[in-house]
């Protein structure tokens, strides 16, 4: 299956709710890290973060995947992606946000999912309260602090 192909039916089960269809591209262990709820790990997992937090919390999903690339073991691809809030005190906010996700690949099945984006562009449009924002951001940065491969950043 092309790399093009597979992330069709990425966004397309993401857009539908379709928790199955989404782990299916996963390896058995396969890893969903999504900026806003954490790392998500085996298909089971993936299938419920799917339909019962992204479901959950929002409706009218819109992504549009574009610029792929994929060396067979990696790929790439930017993105705009949108939603209506279902979430208490953010009813009906629709949130429109663009990034870049990495898929890192086992065979035509995806290993790891990650993404980039200013996670901040979404909390502004929800309008959250500056405490919450404060904490989010605070928890985040905690997050890069512990990473391996960041300490000789933060050392300067």
């Amino acid at each position: 299956m092309k790399f093009e192909d597979i992330l069709k039916q990425f966004t397309r089960a993401v857009e539908s709710g379709d928790g199955s269809a989404l782990s299916l591209l996963f390896t058995e262990d396969g890893v969903y890290h999504d900026t806003f709820y954490g790392e998500n790990q085996g298909r089971d997992t993936i299938k419920a973060m799917l339909e019962d937090r992204f479901h959950g919390d929002a409706m009218k999903f819109l992504w549009d995947m574009h610029s792929p690339v994929c060396d067979g073991r990696t790929g790439y691809a930017c993105w705009n992606f949108s939603y209506t809030s279902t979430q208490p005190g953010h009813e009906d906010q629709r949130v429109v946000m663009e990034g870049v996700s990495c898929f890192e690949m086992e065979g035509e099945l995806i290993r790891r999912y990650t993404e980039k984006l200013d996670s901040g562009m979404a909390l502004i449009q929800l309008e959250f309260a500056p405490e919450r924002l404060a904490k989010l951001f605070r928890r985040w940065n905690k997050g890069l602090e512990d990473k391996p491969a960041l300490q000789r950043h933060f050392k300067g």
